[in-house]
């Protein structure tokens, strides 16, 4: 709509770019990208990341899963990344061990959990046997200790495969994931890695606007010095905020045939965005 306006080649404010390039390495983001990797690098049974909702935390998510993609025997074979199942015990089994692509030990699948518990049992000593290793990404698991799943959970970490885990379990959610975690003190000490996810600081929201317009082609600064501040002060530094907050602004700039995005536009969108969520 307004890429040939602004000579853009992409959409700068979409959530993920297709290449990873729009990835913004901020402090606390490459803090928390740090301890996951070391985590699934060293084969670590269980991890988790947490943070505010709009935080940053797919994006984080998406540049370790490519991260370990584009790695040379640095990381897992095989990397499932599953939006929170909200599931029975015996079908969240049934379903890691699909996702997992456990071996099959019965010529009749029937989803019992002994079943389920043979095929990751199974997988263990093939990942023994091959070196394989796989990396689970359970998302939105702050929802998991409303329908028991956290104590399923804690049992697949049993798995292991030789001296190692199994797999990595990397658990992602709002804040109280934590919460329900140390409500589980037998699950709280298998997590060798627990991460804490925070919002860009004002410099780092102006560095983050400007490498998503230069990483969508953007050749000339697009964004006042004012329009940043402004956008920083309307979103916490949110990545989702901000993401919101620039692209329509974007939209009201070249409705208007504006040069530039200036502060005027930022608190236009802010306040229609503020209007619209109270009604």
């Amino acid at each position: 709509m307004y890429l040939d306006y602004w000579q853009l080649a992409a959409k700068p404010f979409e959530p993920l770019g297709a290449d990873g390039s729009f990835y913004y390495p901020g402090e606390s983001h490459e803090g928390a990208l740090s301890k996951l990797t070391y985590a699934v690098r060293q084969g670590r049974a269980a991890a988790a990341l947490a943070g505010p909702s709009g935080v940053g935390k797919t994006l984080l998510i998406d540049r370790l899963t490519r991260q370990f993609a584009n790695s040379q025997g640095e990381g897992p074979t095989r990397v499932v990344h599953a939006v929170f199942p909200e599931m029975s015990s015996r079908d969240l089994l049934a379903y890691l061990a699909e996702r997992l692509d456990a071996p099959a030990v019965s010529s009749a699948p029937s989803g019992a959990i002994e079943e389920s518990v043979r095929r990751l049992e199974a997988l263990a000593e093939r990942n023994a046997t091959t070196g394989e290793r796989q990396l689970l990404v359970i998302d939105e698991a702050h929802l998991l200790e409303d329908c028991g799943a956290l104590e399923t959970l804690r049992l697949v970490t049993n798995f292991r495969a030789g001296h190692g885990a199994a797999f990595t379990l990397l658990l992602v959610g709002q804040m109280g994931l934590l919460s329900a975690i140390a409500r589980k003190p037998t699950f709280d000490e298998r997590l060798d890695v627990k991460t804490l996810l925070r919002g860009f600081t004002a410099e780092e929201t102006a560095a983050y606007v400007r490498h998503r317009l230069s990483a969508a082609g953007a050749t000339r600064e697009l964004f006042t010095a004012e329009a940043l501040a402004q956008t920083f002060a309307h979103s916490g530094g949110y990545a989702r905020r901000i993401d919101r907050l620039c692209d329509l602004a974007l939209v009201v700039g070249f409705a208007d045939r504006r040069p530039e995005i200036g502060a005027r536009e930022i608190d236009s969108v802010h306040h229609e965005l503020v209007a619209v969520g109270s009604n």
